[in-house]
């Protein structure tokens, strides 16, 4: 992945031991495929997934970025992922259960010199909550965060992470409000979480508009049939683009000026910062 790749909208999980749901993946319309060597995979079939990664057909025009979960770090399978690393084509690389900032310098440490794209998943332990700020300081090879509800509420011991209405529980709000506000202070990425219940295609659309209209910029995916809705959330409506359009054309033309009006309303340097970030989003 070069630097000017935009950020992918949809990144869609496929375990790396599953000929059969890799090649459905390539040919999906996900912006980046995640090969999964952690969860989806059983310890005794991660000597066979990553054989498998390194058995990838070539490349093809258009095709999903790929990248790779590692195990976590202080485990045996994260040594042998690190170790078979140079045989995978990859674009980057998935960090599951970061705690903190020095868990990426730590990896990007682990794989000199070669040099790869970090995106940590950043709240899966009770710890990660405390070092959601450490990222500011990581290594330059940090490019996203996500956050996790499933391991982090079994590392919490939660019975579930639900209120009775269905809402998130508050801890698990406050995990994904961290992830958001950590991956924009540290300038990268914020890419919300999986949505669990690939069937329910309006509850998808309605939680990935509103993790777009927050601040998110992408969306993990589970399911082939998760990425369409996935796409057309984080991808700016023409209204948008043309408003977005008009903000950054009027502060050109006035460029002293803090406050003017566009469209009948006032807008400030905070709406020409949000406005290039939509027409950023929509050159892809």
């Amino acid at each position: 992945m070069t630097d000017r790749a935009p950020p992918p909208r949809s990144w869609l999980f496929v375990p790396a031991d599953s000929n059969k749901k890799i090649l459905k993946a390539l040919e999906s319309e996900a912006d980046a495929i995640i090969f999964d060597l952690e969860d989806s995979v059983a310890p005794a079939c991660k000597p066979l997934a990553r054989e498998m990664l390194g058995l990838l057909p070539a490349r093809l025009d258009g095709e999903p970025q790929r990248w790779v979960r590692i195990n976590p770090i202080g485990t045996e399978a994260h040594n042998d992922d690190l170790a078979a690393l140079d045989d995978f084509d990859i674009d980057g690389i998935v960090l599951p259960k970061a705690e903190c900032g020095d868990d990426v310098d730590d990896l990007c440490a682990a794989i000199a010199p070669r040099s790869l794209p970090v995106h940590a998943i950043v709240t899966e332990t009770a710890a990660s909550l405390f070092g959601l700020l450490s990222y500011r300081s990581a290594v330059s090879s940090l490019t996203a965060m996500s956050w996790g509800a499933e391991d982090l509420s079994a590392a919490l011991g939660a019975s579930s992470k639900y209120e009775p209405g269905g809402e998130l529980a508050f801890t698990y709000k406050l995990a994904r409000s961290l992830c958001l506000a950590g991956a924009v202070a540290a300038e990268v990425q914020p890419v919300d979480g999986v949505f669990a219940d690939f069937r329910d295609e309006a509850g998808l659309i309605a939680e990935a508009r509103a993790a777009a209209s927050e601040g998110f910029t992408g969306k993990l995916a589970i399911h082939p049939a998760q990425i369409g809705p996935i796409n057309a959330a984080f991808t700016p409506s023409a209204t948008e683009i043309a408003h977005a359009e008009e903000i950054v054309a009027a502060f050109e033309a006035q460029p002293d000026t803090g406050v003017l009006s566009v469209g009948g309303k006032m807008v400030d340097r905070p709406h020409l910062v949000q406005a290039k970030r939509i027409l950023e989003r929509a050159s892809r």
